[in-house]
């Protein structure tokens, strides 16, 4: 299985954290135009660099291109990171871990959560930014948790049905849609947690310090 990390543009994530990732499997680091400017000032260098280069750093083309595969696309239809993911999904990899995809613009935060959901059905994602570590889902899912663990679920229409094992509070056969009911900070009451999510998609919400601390991701 071919798994990347997509660095973005937006607030740098840790360094540690970057560099767990690569040392867990995620070992193809592709920056999305400026995000080679937070990865060339924590010395990392990017495996591919793509984008249409309007945020890129002169400096960091200079360090990287004897260092990185360059490709630069100039389309405006599509955002730095689709273009990514389009590179992505074109050399067949199979997951990619989205960082430095929020920060101080809502709208661009907004644009990289809809990614997800966009590309669902043709690459694994997942993004980890700050203490947090966000997955999409459908159908069922089961996942290792650790009792006591925050877990956060996110639903988006009403078609959207949920049943939860292993949760503080079950959720049995309902909806939540965005804006109307969420299922913030529930528990996780032991090892394993089973979702079955019929007829849409979820955002499941978890911390990114203890999957790491527990070997979950």
């Amino acid at each position: 299985m071919k798994k990347c990390i997509i660095w973005a543009n937006g607030k740098a994530p840790r360094k540690s954290d970057v560099l767990y990732l690569l040392k867990i499997g995620y070992s193809t680091l592709i920056c999305a135009d400026g995000g080679a400017n937070s990865a060339r000032k924590y010395s990392i260098i990017p495996d591919i660099v793509v984008g249409d280069f309007d945020s890129i750093e002169e400096e960091t083309l200079t360090v990287f291109k004897s260092k990185s595969k360059i490709i630069q696309v100039k389309s405006q239809y599509s955002t730095d990171v689709e273009k990514c993911l389009s590179h992505a999904i074109k050399n067949r990899f199979n997951e990619a871990i989205l960082i430095g995809v929020t920060g101080d613009r809502l709208d661009h935060t907004f644009c990289n959560l809809g990614i997800v959901l966009k590309f669902f059905d043709k690459i694994k994602l997942s993004i980890a930014a700050e203490n947090s570590f966000l997955s999409a889902f459908t159908g069922t899912v089961e996942f290792q948790t650790v009792p006591g663990e925050t877990i956060s679920l996110y639903g988006f229409n009403t078609k959207t049905k949920i049943i939860s094992e292993g949760l503080k509070y079950p959720l049995g056969n309902v909806s939540l849609p965005f804006g109307e009911k969420e299922s913030t900070s529930n528990v996780a009451l032991n090892r394993k947690v089973k979702l079955r999510i019929k007829g849409g998609k979820i955002f499941v919400v978890r911390d990114f310090k203890l999957l790491k601390k527990n070997g979950l991701i």
